[in-house]
């Protein structure tokens, strides 16, 4: 009996043992099926000193050089309103005038009594022994007196304040623009103190922004801009820097203007993107997609008999897309720009495409 179980249990050892090899085979094909040994396929580029374009970017916003707020001189019904907000309007056109009849009444009343008073002036120069044909030849205390006592003065300036009103009961604009701000209805009396409306030039808008003080030399009046409203996509449009305000604020940044060239889809007060660019003449340049980091530190790979190998960099400046290279790289070295994210130190790779 003893010899029976013996013998079950070698046969049992037996199998367990072939099912082991077993299970250690196909593990091993396993993973050399999800593990193979590939080449990685990078792109290179070989370095040449080129001309890199600074970038500086900064967020502003849009205002019109030519920007008036219009409003009546005098508080009397609205006539009539001959424009809408977003109406190009041009020099001189007509916007709106009052209801005249009052202003037209007040400005005969005064013409009466600077009538009225031109002759009680008369009066006293002749009386004094002149004519007013020959007031050239009064003394000035004599003619001083005799204006003031005749009221002639008084009666001048409200004539004048009365042709001034009625003149200006009708709005026009001062430049070629476009109406905005108008809210007044008409038949309404008008208000002296509130604006009837707003016109603006949009040939004429800026873009205001701000600088770091230590980019201060990396810019200067007549540099090209781009610059590109948040609020629509795909909308771009060109500038030029028009002046540079000669004050640091308490937070370092240096006020900017920048002339923009409307293409009819720029408004008063829009947010933009200001990109400021500016040739620093030839410089060793990469993509920024070849600088990677390696414990912390910049990583740019070089390609070498078909291996990659890394080199810590130092970059200096940088724009949208590229950065420059301070040291360790030298003209005329294979640069790897993509599918460096995994590799290793000499690493074997294999080139499909060179920039």
């Amino acid at each position: 009996m003893k010899h029976y179980y013996l013998f079950a249990a070698l046969i049992l050892l037996g199998t367990i043992a072939c099912s082991g090899e077993k299970k250690d085979s196909e593990e091993e094909q396993s993973v050399e099926t999800v593990l193979p040994q590939a080449t990685n396929e990078v792109t290179v580029m070989t370095l040449h000193p080129t001309d890199f374009m600074h970038e500086l970017v900064s967020n502003g916003k849009l205002s019109a050089r030519q920007y008036v707020d219009l409003r009546f001189q005098s508080a009397e019904p609205i006539a009539q309103i001959y424009v809408k907000n977003g109406m190009r309007v041009t020099k001189g056109q007509k916007l709106a005038e009052l209801d005249k009849y009052r202003l037209t009444n007040r400005l005969a009343q005064a013409k009466v009594t600077l009538d009225n008073s031109r002759l009680e002036l008369q009066d006293l120069l002749i009386g004094q022994g002149y004519a007013l044909a020959d007031s050239n030849k009064v003394p000035d205390n004599t003619m001083k007196l005799v204006r003031l006592k005749s009221g002639y003065d008084q009666a001048l300036h409200q004539y004048e304040m009365a042709a001034y009103e009625e003149k200006n009961a009708v709005l026009t604009a001062p430049f070629d623009g476009v109406v905005a701000n108008l809210f007044a209805k008409q038949f309404n009396i008008a208000s002296t103190s509130d604006v009837f409306c707003t016109i603006i030039n949009p040939n004429t808008l800026e873009a205001s922004f701000t600088v770091l003080e230590s980019e201060l030399p990396l810019i200067q009046p007549g540099d090209k801009v781009e610059v590109a409203p948040f609020a629509i996509n795909n909308v771009k449009t060109e500038g030029r820097i028009s002046e540079v305000n000669p004050l640091v604020d308490a937070n370092g940044m240096v006020q900017v203007k920048a002339t923009v060239a409307d293409k009819g889809k720029l408004f008063e007060g829009m947010n933009v993107r200001v990109s400021i660019q500016r040739s620093l003449g030839k410089q060793l340049v990469v993509p920024k997609e070849a600088v990677v980091l390696r414990s912390g530190r910049q990583v740019v790979f070089t390609l070498v008999k078909e291996k990659a190998y890394w080199n810590y960099v130092h970059t200096g400046l940088e724009n949208a897309s590229s950065y420059v290279i301070l040291d360790e790289l030298k003209e005329g070295d294979i640069v790897i720009t993509s599918g460096n994210i995994n590799l290793a130190h000499e690493a074997p790779v294999k080139v499909i495409k060179e920039n």
